[in-house]
């Protein structure tokens, strides 16, 4: 059982560090919504059980095969840019431990997630199971390909860095949908993009934050 205590400083710790990054983010306010969301999601059955006293840090962690599980602060920035909603239809791009998956589980109406690592891909979709997240589910492919039979999107969140943002993603997503995914900047640069799809197909482009996420790769 988590200590409501090591759940509290998390969400505190996540507000900090979202009034600390506004200058970069025009957001200095993670909505109470995604926070609850997050308060709900138990952080540490998503960690290998020897970080799981790491699990509420505001820090990124390893879950092997050479992956992450982002930082508490970034998957609540990444989730309240997509503007999830009761109804919405989302794509989840690394699923990794499936812990992005859990939290927008929480606040959408079906979650499809796409992990390149299909040993990952499996046991982050057997987690989700024994969680209780039905409205996820999960298969192992090509992120940069999404999913479209699924598709279109309401919202779209990559937790991987691409060399240019996918046009099949751009694709899947809905008009008055956004997109969310960190793209390389230079030779050790990565920035967080926020892409919006107008009604007319038009794109805004923004970026929010620099960032470090591993690769986004083909299978």
């Amino acid at each position: 059982m988590t200590p409501p205590e090591s759940v509290q400083a998390m969400l505190a710790d996540i507000a900090a560090h979202a009034r600390e990054a506004a200058d970069f983010t025009r957001h200095p306010q993670i909505s109470p919504r995604v926070l609850e969301a997050m308060a709900r999601v138990p952080r540490e059955a998503f960690v290998p059980e020897g970080l799981r006293g790491r699990a509420y840090w505001d820090s990124p962690l390893p879950i092997g095969e050479g992956q992450t599980i982002s930082q508490p602060f970034i998957v609540a920035l990444m989730t309240d840019l997509v503007r999830p909603h009761p109804r919405a239809r989302v794509l989840d791009v690394g699923t990794g431990s499936g812990y992005q998956a859990a939290v927008l589980a929480e606040l959408v109406d079906r979650v499809h997630s796409l992990e390149v690592v299909p040993r990952l891909a499996r046991e982050a979709g057997e987690r989700l199971r024994d969680l209780g997240y039905g409205n996820v589910e999960t298969r192992a492919g090509d992120g940069r390909r999404g999913w479209p039979e699924a598709a279109p999107f309401d919202g779209i969140v990559v937790a991987a860095a691409a060399d240019e943002v996918p046009g099949a993603l751009v694709e899947q997503l809905r008009p008055g949908g956004r997109l969310v995914i960190p793209v390389k900047g230079g030779p050790y640069a990565q920035n967080l993009l926020l892409i919006e799809k107008g009604d007319d197909g038009g794109l805004d482009v923004r970026e929010v934050l620099p960032v470090a996420f591993v690769p986004l790769v083909g299978g």
